[in-house]
């Protein structure tokens, strides 16, 4: 009988170092790295073919996703960012026209209001960009351990995109059966294929 590992306590740890890497990250330089992965993306064929940006609104040590937003809105494509609306896992996203339209939640993270913005429920031409601490070569990655967007991607089945640090990208990450690897990682120097376009296009 095959033994289950429990990873919880390696994948905490591996936040909190993740984390301090990002937190100890030189100013500069991550600007000059959130350009790099910007332009990366911009550029690409998923991104361009992408109808429905799902986005996460970027916090400090985060790569910066507020200009891949603004991008999102000056090329016409629908924009939707994320709102936790319970502590079981439940996420959805919502339509915005502009950042200028979130509000600041408890912890100062910027929302839509589920009360003005509308749910987005057709993902048909979606990209989902993936928040992480980290990612590795096969597209698993370190959340943030709150397992909301781990609930989303089992019924998700659009483009998954991670976006990422070179400091934050590890040749392999504990991952369990339930979880969903993206299908790409951006980097400021190169773009990691795990799964081709055309594999989406054929199922």
């Amino acid at each position: 009988m095959r033994k289950i590992v429990d990873i919880r306590p390696l994948k905490r740890e591996l936040r909190a170092k993740y984390r301090k890497i990002r937190e100890n990250m030189d100013p500069a330089q991550k600007k000059e790295f959130d350009e790099a992965i910007f332009k990366r993306m911009v550029a690409s064929p998923f991104y361009q073919d992408a109808r429905t940006l799902l986005c996460y609104v970027s916090t400090p040590i985060e790569v910066d996703t507020i200009g891949l937003i603004q991008h999102a809105f000056s090329e016409k494509k629908t924009v939707a960012v994320p709102k936790c609306l319970d502590r079981s896992g439940k996420m959805a996203f919502y339509a915005i026209q502009s950042i200028n339209e979130l509000k600041e939640d408890t912890f100062g993270l910027l929302e839509p209001d589920p009360s003005v913005h509308a749910c987005v429920s057709d993902f048909s031409g979606a990209l989902c960009i993936l928040p992480a601490f980290a990612f590795d070569t096969e597209g698993y990655r370190i959340g943030f351990g709150k397992g909301y967007y781990d609930r989303f991607l089992q019924r998700f089945n659009g483009v998954k995109v991670g976006i990422c640090y070179p400091s934050c990208i590890a040749n392999k990450l504990p991952h369990g059966r339930y979880d969903v690897p993206a299908d790409y990682v951006v980097t400021p120097k190169y773009i990691l294929t795990i799964k081709k376009q055309e594999d989406h296009e054929n199922g």
